[in-house]
């Protein structure tokens, strides 16, 4: 995989090219290109429009020297008139170099703020540019316009597709196997209904095709002209095999960007579909599809896999897939099984972008548990399963959608070259390496400056770092530009030092693959290769206008300007024709916000009017930093134009000249899996060793009874090194016998990791075995109930165990594999629970300070032991958690105290909560009902309550106490019983307190003796409620014992009453009066939280003794009484 532009814009397995980096100066204009123009940044699908350059056309910043932001006067020609203008270059080719550029404007279009350029190609001048108006607010294209060049961008002629109706064209897409075949996606203003148009003379004619679907993307067949998909904004996946003009539904609930069609060579069938799609549980899963018939089949050992997860890149698919949190990464090679990819034990990964999947061999680059804003950059085996690391702490940033950016280039036309950005302690250093990562190196800095001047940069603290930034828009190159066509040839944006800095942009060219640098400009330009390297041209990059085209005809080492038009415009982009194999390029621009858009077509092809002959080019040879020729184990020449041919290269032309094979030597070897290089005490040259996690010695996990293995010696070849002979690392090491190997690793999970199940679910058990033998090792499977059964083979087809539980409960699930080696065994608990239906918190609504309160939570339907109980008390945010369904607790303070208890159960949760009231005083009498009503008492909540709510109205009404200082309990279970609260009224500051309490319960107790309370329940029964007669009278809870006693006491002893009281104001004058109360029998109290005649417990002695604080008048007054 080749990367265009100068970052590896790295994704997540099946990640779409992510949006261009932002950059320090906005564009003013948006401008949108076609993938066939420039490769998107990573592989993507053939026919896929690239990552557009999401720049809004805004109103430009004000050009130097002019404060008021004032701008040349707009001189816009009519459409179709050209503005010619000739330049002759500077120096010793200024007679030889004669361009001629011409201009036109796209008359009409100056509201438009969006723009899609197509230029056909191969030999053909026709160019295509829609602009849009799209309006960001409402999502949707408003406006358009369809311009058609066919002489190379001189002129342009605008496209009527249907007179007399206004068209809105959103989008076109271009067949890459024939690029004469387009389809144009067009919306109603309502965003209603879409229609297609489709082409196949590159767009000379136009034929409509309604479509009763909303499109989102195309994605043509790369082999195939006519065979398109789209993926439409209901997230379904249509198929067409006659370039649109009928259309077969293949999948519903399908991840956007997650749809691959088949690799020439690597699958099968042709009109095979790779898909992620969304089953009917929610979870993703991998899928393919043959366009005739799809089925939906997924391929063997592919599980769920996370959402967005899915990548089809050359021979590789990648996927992956978290459970218990922890993810895993899986690929599959060649379409074959799939295989989890195995990392250093310990680099424990929390990101993971794939890089490249060149030449066999995968590049990724991995974000440890360690790392923050760096990567470590790993390579693979052919299969992509094992990787080694190559370099560590690689520069990252994290984009706009969770997109990350990696600083790592891929050098094109160049195999093996990249260059990177190591971030260590906060420096920013580039480094270089010429065989895949096995060595790297700094960049050389030149000796002097563009002016000549000398640089005075000397490693090793002085050295050349580039930035290595995504381009804004596809129509720039970004910060470093290299293409295919134009091997050896790097031109990047940088600065010398000792680390990179971020505001320094100077341009720096090396024509011989990094071996050598100079500098050529001061600030950043824009760059386009032309006929494979043989014309550079180069634009500042501005946001003021501009007129002056820079270009060079020798590899950069003189550089002439150009007018290319006759009045600054503000420059958005370059374009020539795909593979930059031509001499003609475009400028695109505008002159001001409100203008029209401008092309100018710069020609160089005056300049050079014959074909280039062998006599034309000379030779250079690739070789590292260190000198060495024999890179990736071969030397390798490239040839290139002599600077005093001017003749044109043409599309046959072949950078490549000669190889020769060269024997191999350390530097052609990488550690392998497992193994770290160190310094060696017995050499210079650093040694492979095992790390301590790995055992070299032991067989790898698929390792088979019969079959050999070799035992790495911790050196394997780098990848598509072509060396021969000379040294061998691995010293052919001896074949080994696999040896019988017990089980080990034996894992069994539910599918869906889900351990709580409900009754009658089909459960899916997995079994699992990382190591050993697994031909002759049987299975005895125990699912806990009763079902027992022996298998075999049954981590090698990987087919789930199917059961049902009919009984709610925990299961006991145990699988023991054993063979003649030894044994392992995994064990798996299942619950096995209803949903839960409904849950009601019983607690006692009235509770004096510091009593002793139960909270029970009564729950429906009860599952024992599987239930586990959240308890929220007052204001604390920590909950007591237990897993009996009740409680106890006491209240230190009074007021109102909010109780919420959660019940959980699987997935299933509820939850309730009341409010209980904590009193100084109040008063409980003990109710008791006929024995009619246990026949009518369900036992539940809903019941209880109401049965205490009409108790309470009834006493309301007979005894004239108000409803809200009554409050009638009933308790749960069987005989009927409940409490009665009386509370004491609010206290009001115009009144001392009430003692009239004794009276209401007397009145109580009177109308219960009278029989005068009863309520009907069904078919005319009354229900009686009357005084409990285990009771002796009323409890008075939270004050200072029993005044009946007191008042007996009081009565019959006077004189000592008097002396008591007495004695009590000589002890503390004034007002108050304390009396400390005790009963000498110590009568019983029955605690208001108990709800069975068994566990009522007493109070005895603490609360008698409550120290009262009492008005002396008003116990003088009582007294005489």
């Amino acid at each position: 995989m080749a990367h265009p532009g100068p970052a590896a814009r790295a994704r997540r397995p099946g990640a779409p090219p992510p949006p261009p980096r932002p950059r320090p100066r906005a564009r003013p204009l948006l401008l949108l290109l076609l993938p066939l123009l420039l490769p998107p940044p990573l592989p993507a699908e053939p026919g896929r429009p690239g990552a557009p350059a999401r720049v809004t056309r805004g109103p430009p910043s004000p050009p130097r020297g002019r404060p008021d932001g004032a701008s040349p006067a707009p001189r816009v020609p009519a459409p179709g008139r050209g503005r010619p203008a000739r330049a002759a270059a500077a120096g010793a080719s200024r007679a030889q170099v004669s361009l001629v550029s011409s201009s036109f404007v796209l008359k009409g279009d100056a509201t438009h703020n969006q723009a899609m350029v197509h230029w056909t190609g191969e030999s053909s001048g026709v160019i295509l540019i829609l602009t849009k108006y799209y309006h960001a607010d409402m999502g949707k294209v408003l406006e358009s316009s369809l311009w058609r060049s066919s002489d190379f961008g001189t002129s342009y002629t605008k496209l009527t597709l249907q007179p007399g109706v206004t068209t809105v064209i959103d989008n076109f897409y271009i067949c890459p196997s024939n690029k004469r075949k387009l389809i144009l996606v067009s919306s109603s203003l309502s965003a209603r209904e879409q229609s297609l148009f489709l082409s196949t003379d590159e767009g000379a004619s136009f034929q409509r095709q309604p479509i009763p679907f909303l499109v989102e993307t195309l994605i043509f067949h790369p082999k195939q002209e006519d065979k398109v998909l789209a993926y439409t904004k209901e997230s379904k996946l249509y198929v067409s095999s006659d370039l649109g003009k009928k259309w077969t539904l293949l999948q519903e609930r399908v991840t956007k960007d997650r749809v691959f069609w088949a690799v020439s060579g690597v699958d099968a069938d042709p009109n095979l579909v790779h898909m992620e799609a969304q089953d009917l549980g929610g979870g993703f899963r991998y899928i393919t599809c043959v366009i005739h018939n799809c089925s939906g089949e997924t391929p063997a050992a592919a599980g769920p896999v996370d959402a967005g997860s899915l990548t089809v890149q050359d021979e590789y698919v990648f996927f992956k897939a978290t459970s218990t949190n922890r993810t895993n990464y899986y690929v599959s090679y060649r379409r074959g099984p799939f295989v989890l990819m195995k990392l250093p034990k310990y680099a424990l990964p929390k990101d993971l972008q794939i890089i490249s999947t060149d030449e066999n061999q995968v590049f990724v680059a991995v974000q440890e548990w360690n790392q923050a804003d760096t990567y470590n950059l790993y390579q693979s085996d052919p299969r992509g399963v094992h990787y080694s690391l190559v370099l560590e702490h690689v520069r990252s940033s994290r984009q706009a959608e969770e997109s990350v950016v990696i600083d790592i280039l891929e050098v094109r036309g160049v195999k093996g070259v990249f260059l990177a950005n190591q971030k260590v302690e906060g420096k920013v250093t580039t480094l270089i390496t010429y065989n895949k990562g096995r060595d790297w190196d700094y960049l050389r800095p030149p000796s002097t400056d563009m002016n000549g001047r000398p640089t005075n940069c000397q490693p090793p603290e002085c050295h050349l770092h580039l930035h290595l930034r995504w381009a804004d828009s596809p129509y720039v190159s970004g910060t470093v530009h290299t293409k295919d066509t134009a091997p050896g040839l790097i031109m990047g944006a940088g600065n010398l030092g000792s680390q990179l800095v971020e505001y320094k942009e100077e341009m720096y060219i090396t024509s011989d693959c990094g071996r050598t640098w100079r500098q050529v400009f001061e600030e950043e330009h824009h760059v386009l290769y032309l006929d494979h390297g043989g014309v550079i041209a180069a634009i500042k990059d501005t946001s003021i206008p501009l007129k002056i085209l820079k270009f060079s005809v020798d590899e950069g080492l003189t550089w002439s300007t150009h007018n290319f038009t006759s009045t600054s415009v503000f420059v958005d982009g370059l374009l020539s024709e795909p593979g930059e194999e031509t001499l003609v390029m475009t400028v695109f621009g505008h002159i001001s916000f409100r203008s029209d858009w401008e092309l100018v077509k710069v020609d160089f092809r005056p300049s050079f009017p014959r074909p280039c002959g062998d006599e034309d080019y000379s030779s250079w040879n690739l070789t590292d930093l260190q000198g060495d020729h024999c890179i990736m184990g071969q030397q390798r020449s490239f040839r290139k134009r002599k600077s005093t041919s001017w003749c044109v290269k043409g599309r046959s032309f072949t950078s490549a000249l000669t190889s020769r094979v060269c024997q191999c030597r350390d530097s052609d070897f990488l550690c392998d899996y497992g193994f770290e290089r160190m310094p060696s005490p017995e050499s210079a040259a650093d040694k492979c060793s095992a790390n301590f996690w790995f055992n070299p010695l032991s067989p790898p996990e698929d390792c088979a009874l019969g079959q050999t293995y070799t035992s790495s010696l911790g050196y394997r070849k780098v990848v598509s090194n072509v060396c021969e002979g000379g040294v061998d690392l691995r010293r052919s090491p001896v074949q080994l016998q696999c040896p019988l190997m017990p089980p080990r690793g034996l894992r069994v999970r539910v599918r869906g990791d889900a351990v709580a199940v409900r009754p009658g679910e089909d459960v899916l058990f997995e079994v699992q075995q990382q190591q050993g033998d697994v031909l002759t090792t049987r299975y005895q499977v125990d699912l806990g109930d009763d079902f027992k059964a022996m298998y075999v083979n049954l981590t090698l087809s990987g087919e789930p165990i199917r059961h049902r539980y009919d009984s709610p409960g925990v299961y006991r699930v145990s699988v023991r594999a054993e063979n003649a080696a030894g044994h392992d065994e995994a064990v798996l608990f299942v619950q096995v629970n209803s949903p839960l239906q409904a849950l009601y918190l019983e607690v006692v609504p009235v509770t004096g300070v510091n009593q002793e309160v139960n909270l029970t939570a009564v729950l429906l339907p009860t599952n024992p032991n599987l239930t586990v109980f959240y308890w929220w008390i007052a204001q604390s945010l920590q909950p007591l958690i237990s897993l009996e369904n009740r409680v106890a607790t006491r209240f230190v303070e009074t007021g109102e105290v909010r109780v919420t208890v959660q019940a959980a159960c699987g997935s299933s949760v509820l939850q309730d909560s009341r409010v209980v009231r904590v009193l100084d005083q109040f008063q409980v009498v003990s109710l008791q009902f006929s024995q009619d009503l246990d026949s009518y008492n369900p036992n539940t909540p809903e019941w209880r309550e109401d049965v205490g709510l009409v108790v309470t109205r009834m006493l309301s009404k007979e005894t004239g106490i108000p409803e809200e200082l009554l409050l009638t309990v009933v308790k749960p279970g069987l005989p009927t019983l409940a409490d009665l609260y009386v509370l004491l009224p609010p206290a009001r500051p115009t009144r001392k307190r009430s003692l009239s309490s004794d009276k209401r319960v007397a009145a109580i107790q009177q109308v219960l003796s009278a029989h005068k309370i009863s309520f009907p329940v069904r078919g005319g029964l009354r229900v009686l409620v009357a005084l409990r007669e285990t009771d002796s009278g009323p409890r008075r809870l939270g004050g200072g014992g029993y005044w009946a006693a007191a008042v007996l006491f009081v009565v019959g002893l006077l004189a000592v009453v008097v002396f008591i009281l007495y004695k009590f104001k000589r002890k503390r004058p004034g007002r108050t009066v304390y009396a400390q109360m005790h009963n000498e029998k110590e009568q019983e109290m029955t605690s208001p939280v108990s709800h069975s005649e068994d566990t009522q417990g007493t109070v005895q002695g603490n609360h008698s003794g409550v120290v009262l604080s009492i008005n002396s008048r008003e116990m003088h007054s009582y007294l005489v009484s």
